[in-house]
């Protein structure tokens, strides 16, 4: 999709993508390597001013790895940066909107937060050995994940252990 600038120059073409990087706005979908290395590119782009940054999220969730690239970005970030949940934010997705500045974090109406411990994809196999190693790892990942949760919404870490405990959505009202 393009968008058609006049000038005295002539016309120009501008993808809608460039158009709204230059307006300080990002968009998350869901959490890939990929797609986090191109959040990386854009919060690399934008850091050279102190203006707000307006960061749309509307995801199922995704990779926790990438999910942390996003999340160490967003706390770094010297400008100011707004987060916005339209439609859904589940999962490490929910953990980004969380790391949003305090007073900064909003809600559309209609939109849902979804919270839950880390999944494992793909099922378990190996020996016991590495399914020992995996289960230490995943558990450590999951209280990472919930110290993040805990930090960034004034929740006790116990409070964020029963609310993670299974698959909890929330909405513009209800909150943890």
């Amino acid at each position: 999709m393009y968008y058609i600038e006049e000038s005295s120059y002539g016309k120009t073409e501008i993808s809608v993508e460039s158009l709204q990087l230059t307006q300080r706005k990002l968009f998350l979908g869901d959490i890939t390597r990929d797609t986090s290395n191109e959040f990386v590119k854009q919060m690399s782009y934008l850091s050279s001013s102190a203006e707000p940054i307006n960061i749309y999220i509307n995801s199922n969730g995704g990779e926790i790895n990438a999910g942390l690239v996003i999340y160490d970005l967003v706390q770094s970030s010297k400008a100011p940066i707004n987060m916005y949940c339209v439609g859904a934010a589940c999962s490490m997705a929910a953990v980004i909107l969380a790391a949003g500045w305090k007073g900064r974090r909003f809600i559309l109406p209609h939109s849902k937060v979804m919270i839950h411990e880390p999944l494992i994809a793909n099922g378990v196999g190996g020996s016991a050995t590495s399914i020992s190693r995996m289960s230490d790892s995943i558990l450590e990942t999951r209280n990472l994940i919930n110290q993040i949760l805990a930090e960034h919404t004034g929740k006790t870490i116990e409070e964020i252990n029963s609310a993670t405990s299974f698959d909890n959505m929330m909405n513009a009202i209800i909150s943890i």
